[in-house]
């Protein structure tokens, strides 16, 4: 069985003593979502550690994402899974903002602007790829993102061969 992690672990479904025996799961208390999605993502459970910040939001937009995914499949360019998770995320009554822009601040000071794919609900950068697999330069992009404006969570995801995801957060409080 493989294992993906980041802030969750999605595992293949098969029964319920599975997961029970699991080391990974003795760690902190979790709750268990399974996901009723289309075609591969039925029956898969994501472990989703209690009280993460803007949990239930991200949670809605991981759901978008791999409906996207299951949909479109990979080898397009960005810029249509970026359409197509905006049209998924007003459908599913979320309010979110394409390429909205970014500015770099030193010394009170705009040094810089960047675009973020996508900001949700006014709470979560959504940095989109479409490669292989992403690296730690985008996560590194996502974590700057984060830095750089007062929002606090931000989620990686890549319509890559496989659908990848990371969750980051960065606590205003170190801003």
């Amino acid at each position: 069985m493989s294992i993906t992690c980041f802030d969750r672990i999605i595992f293949p479904f098969s029964d319920t003593d599975h997961f029970t025996h699991d080391p990974c799961f003795s760690a902190c208390p979790v709750q268990f979502t399974q996901v009723r999605s289309e075609a591969n993502l039925t029956g898969t459970f994501i472990r989703v550690p209690y009280n993460m910040k803007h949990q239930a939001l991200t949670e809605e937009i991981i759901k978008v994402f791999y409906r996207v995914y299951n949909a479109l499949g990979y080898g397009f360019l960005e810029k249509v899974y970026e359409n197509a998770m905006m049209i998924e995320l007003k459908n599913e009554g979320l309010f979110a903002v394409q390429q909205s822009p970014i500015d770099v601040i030193y010394s009170e000071q705009i040094v810089g602007q960047y675009f973020a794919d996508i900001i949700v609900d006014d709470k979560v950068i959504v940095e989109i790829k479409a490669k292989k697999h992403f690296g730690s330069e985008d996560e590194a992009q996502l974590l700057n993102y984060l830095k750089s404006t007062d929002k606090e969570v931000g989620l990686l995801i890549n319509f890559g061969p496989k659908p990848e995801l990371s969750r980051k957060v960065f606590d205003n409080s170190k801003k």
